[in-house]
């Protein structure tokens, strides 16, 4: 009998090619999406890979539908139901608190009441503006909880208390993972986030927006990777938070430089205010992903940006008016 998975945001970037790799194993999938900032388009190849995907537009902060408690028993239930860019923040923050307790506690409920194993995605948010490097999972980050990043930051350090408090009284088989920086197809052309802003301005022959000087460091994992990742964890007994990320470092200078050469823009960098609280250093130590999962991440960065290139290409083509959101 096929495995059976709910994904919540399973319509976004990472939760679409996490449906794809289930799909694909021969998992029955649930998409379980309000479509706030997932999107009909990352179904399309989802929709072609047969019958065993279904959809449910519903938002987590509400009951779940009395058909998803009492159908078909899940065996495992995946959390990526959250808003994740930066320009996501001032616009939804109760929102994106909500998802992240309110939301997350019916899903822990759903699988309590099934016996599934559920994983809550977490972000290497809960670091904040790290003074610790790189970020082992044992430190317990530097967050400003009002600050403009607070709403994400304080969600998923909630969202992990909230998992282990769940395993701690009732044994449910929680995973907690830690997610870094992650780009490819399907994300937003103006999301934001670092590879859409660079991609959307080269594309468009603009100037690529750099925040602050340039040399703060991110670390780049494709989401293809993040999503094997993902799925290794669920698969492991591992119940504590796990890095998943590439742990190649690379300057916000470097990005820009490498994605400009890359798409033929000749346009100069601009350089802006770095934002409230923005992490200076980010890489995670993934020792305990690869001790405990087997897991690494095998598309170098060259490779995954010569893959979104020709995503990035289509989504302006299909909407020239396109432009990267920049905080000002």
């Amino acid at each position: 009998m096929a495995m059976r998975a709910l994904v919540a945001g399973g319509a976004g970037f990472v939760g679409s090619h996490l449906c794809e790799l289930l799909l694909n194993k021969g998992y029955e999938v649930v998409v379980l999406d309000n479509f706030v900032t997932g999107r009909e388009a990352n179904l399309e190849t989802l929709r072609k890979l047969g019958h065993r995907l279904e959809v449910v537009r519903h938002d987590i902060t509400s009951p779940l539908p009395q058909s998803l408690k009492t159908g078909t028993r899940f065996d495992e239930i995946y959390n990526l139901a959250s808003p994740a860019s930066p320009v996501d923040f001032d616009v939804m923050p109760v929102f994106i608190m909500r998802t992240a307790s309110e939301g997350h506690l019916h899903l822990l409920e759903l699988a309590r009441e099934h016996g599934a194993r559920i994983l809550f995605a977490s972000s290497s948010e809960v670091y904040g503006d790290a003074e610790q490097h790189p970020q082992k999972e044992t430190y317990f980050g530097n967050v400003n909880p009002i600050g403009h990043r607070g709403c994400y930051d304080e969600a998923k350090r909630f969202g992990e208390a909230l998992s282990q408090s769940y395993w701690r009284q009732y044994k449910t088989p929680i995973r907690i993972a830690r997610i870094f920086n992650t780009y490819g197809p399907r994300m937003r052309a103006n999301d934001g986030r670092i590879i859409p802003n660079f991609f959307t301005q080269a594309l468009k022959g603009q100037s690529l927006t750099v925040y602050g000087d340039g040399t703060q460091t991110r670390s780049f994992c494709f989401v293809t990777d993040l999503a094997r990742g993902l799925y290794a964890l669920m698969q492991s007994e591992d119940t504590r938070p796990v890095n998943v990320g590439n742990p190649i470092e690379r300057s916000v200078l470097e990005m820009a430089d490498a994605i400009n050469r890359l798409t033929g823009n000749r346009a100069a960098v601009k350089y802006l205010p770095l934002p409230e609280n923005d992490p200076k250093l980010r890489r995670p130590d993934t020792t305990r992903a690869t001790s405990s999962l087997g897991w690494t991440p095998a598309v170098s960065l060259e490779k995954g940006l010569e893959l979104s290139l020709d995503y990035f290409k289509s989504e302006l083509a299909q909407d020239p008016t396109l432009e990267a959101s920049v905080i000002q």
